[in-house]
């Protein structure tokens, strides 16, 4: 909860990469003519029409009126941060086709290239801080290969750069044509307020859309989809359609589906709008001791921070009162079991959460796994707990290398940890709460890469709590991921989000309620959560995590999520109105900065 995060590091892959563009060598000579059959397949490679056709990364592109090579317009690419301010466009192409593409560039570096080209992608630089030159490379398609992507981009920490007259020059793609309707529509899995649905995927489809009772109500990239915000023991027709750029589709075969009566998560009672905060109960990190009676009737959860394991890998997970040394005004055992029990009268649920900045939990072995359930059973016990939450940080959850599907997990830290829940959730029965706060290196991250990818070299950490998060869903009681503490992170409109703003947790959150194709692979894509299941997760002051966000921009992501308004450029996959709440980090920042969090969400509820 207190650390940084962990860093985006995909250094092999990096340098791979890095090698592969500086071997393309700088200019290449001039492109052989075209035939008189070949036709320019790029669209708008002028820029005169903006960015139309165009997707930029983070934001980083815009169109400028000088300096231009040719006609009124060019672009401009602005690197920032861990952005290299790449901007792409997917082409359509003929198979065993010979393809050139060139483009007029100014700045240091200026890369051009195409990937997805079916057989060798290519691509290629210069340094031109003065004049534009030209920059041209080739390729040709595989078998069965009909769209490319081509790009332009610049590098790490680089001023701007620009673009203009941007060509792909070959034989003209087919037609797109509108796709066929959608067969062999099916339920995957239904709740009390949600349906799972999967279909066959169409050629030539690059998306769909899903509708209940003749209305829209959500779209997918691939395949399959979740719909959320059912009523409980109701029955709903569905149906799917299936667009590219021709158009959409007409509407599949219906399905029917009746939701269950009781809800996933166990009876746990929260109410329709909760607060979370975790109580520094171990600590005080300079925020102050807060005793357990002082804790204020607007926190709804409390997660007791933090039950830490005796070494990383032994399972054997402790909890004890902060030293007085540390926290002089205390409370007793006494009185903070007291004190629990007077919040739990008041219809509170208080937990235990496992882990922490300096709680690495990693249950690599059987042993450890059963040590884990023996150990946090006691403190349940001990304390008269409702549950547990999972805040595992670090090097706590990562992903062996092969396995690469969250569906179906076989790293034995994995493995273990959604055993040792499952077997506390069958202890401690439907009233057990569940919660968990992974960062968003271990979730969102998961829509780019998971794992050490397909050819290694990238960060096993990367999406590594998918797994739990999918095999435990029907379990959860709410997840709240770490909007803090985090790099840009891609949202599903292909662009970078940062923390700090609306924004962030706008995207962020609407991933979890839409669901994902985990590493782009559009035959594994993670379902959404209930929004019933989640709530944003932010820091209480600018001292207690970095991405601090101000109660007019927190109002202005839940008015985003749960009403669709004050969404600025980030348009939401549904309108959540059952989103459950807020997460802070922490009760404890929150009264040293005079209760700002807790009060604004009171008022923005009317609790």
């Amino acid at each position: 909860m207190e650390s940084t995060g962990p860093t985006v590091r995909f250094s092999g892959l990096l340098a791979t990469c890095t090698a592969a563009v500086l071997a393309a060598g700088a200019l290449v000579a001039t492109a052989p003519a075209a035939s008189a059959a070949d036709v320019d397949v790029a669209r708008n490679g002028g820029f005169e029409a903006g960015l139309d056709g165009w997707s930029c990364t983070a934001g980083s592109g815009s169109v400028v009126s000088t300096p231009v090579y040719g006609g009124t317009k060019a672009l401009k690419g602005t690197p920032a941060g861990n952005d290299n301010a790449k901007c792409s466009q997917a082409v359509t192409v003929k198979p065993n086709s010979r393809y050139t593409l060139s483009a007029w560039v100014q700045g240091s570096p200026v890369y051009l290239g195409a990937t997805g080209t079916g057989t060798t992608d290519v691509s290629t630089w210069t340094q031109s801080t003065g004049a534009w030159k030209q920059l041209t490379t080739s390729f040709t398609t595989g078998p069965s290969t009909t769209s490319v992507s081509v790009y332009t981009h610049g590098w790490y920490g680089t001023p701007a750069h620009y673009v203009d007259d941007l060509t792909l020059v070959g034989p003209g793609g087919d037609p797109v044509v509108v796709p066929a309707v959608p067969a062999g529509l099916r339920t995957t899995a239904i709740t009390s307020s949600s349906v799972a649905l999967s279909w066959n995927a169409v050629s030539g489809a690059t998306g769909y859309n899903v509708y209940r009772g003749g209305t829209k109500v959500a779209s997918a990239t691939g395949p399959s989809a979740t719909v959320t915000g059912l009523t409980a023991s109701t029955a709903y027709s569905f149906q799917v359609t299936a667009t590219n750029a021709a158009g959409e589709s007409a509407k599949s075969a219906a399905v029917t589906a009746t939701t269950t009566a009781g809800g996933g998560g166990g009876d746990t009672k929260l109410p329709p709008r909760a607060l979370v905060g975790y109580l520094h109960s171990s600590f005080a990190n300079g925020s102050g001791y807060t005793r357990m009676a002082d804790v204020p009737d607007s926190w709804d959860v409390i997660n007791l921070a933090f039950g830490e394991p005796t070494s990383v890998t032994s399972g054997d997970i402790r909890f004890s009162l902060c030293p007085v040394a540390e926290c002089p005004n205390v409370e007793s055992e006494a009185e903070f079991k007291a004190a629990i029990k007077a919040k739990q009268a008041a219809g509170k649920k208080v937990l235990i959460s496992i882990g922490g900045q300096n709680g690495q939990v990693q249950l690599a072995s059987t042993a450890a796994r059963d040590a884990f359930v023996t150990s946090v059973s006691k403190i349940i016990d001990t304390y008269g707990l409702d549950g547990l939450d999972i805040d595992f940080e670090g090097h706590s959850l990562s992903l062996n290398t092969g396995d690469t599907d969250f569906r179906a997990p076989t790293s034995p830290v994995i493995v273990n940890l959604i055993s040792a829940v499952k077997t506390l959730k069958a202890k401690y029965g439907s009233g057990f709460v569940l919660t968990m706060a992974p960062e968003t290196f271990f979730v969102q991250l998961g829509y780019q890469f998971y794992g050490s990818g397909p050819w290694g070299g990238q960060d096993p950490r990367a999406g590594a709590y998918l797994p739990v998060i999918h095999a435990l869903r029907d379990d959860l009681t709410l997840l709240h991921v770490q909007d803090y503490n985090s790099g840009p992170i891609m949202g599903l409109d292909n662009q970078y989000h940062s923390m700090g703003g609306a924004d962030f947790h706008i995207a962020m959150t609407d991933m979890l309620l839409a669901g994902f194709p985990v590493a782009g692979n559009t035959s594994r894509v993670f379902p959404g959560l209930r929004p019933d299941q989640v709530a944003i997760g932010l820091p209480a002051s600018t001292q207690a995590g970095n991405g601090h966000t101000s109660p007019a921009e927190v109002n202005k992501a839940l008015n985003c999520l749960i009403k669709k308004t004050d969404c600025g450029s980030y348009q939401t996959h549904g309108t959540w109105t059952d989103l459950r709440g807020l997460m802070t980090w922490s009760i404890n920042w929150d009264r040293f900065n005079n209760w700002e969090f807790s009060r604004n969400f009171d008022s923005y509820f009317g609790s």
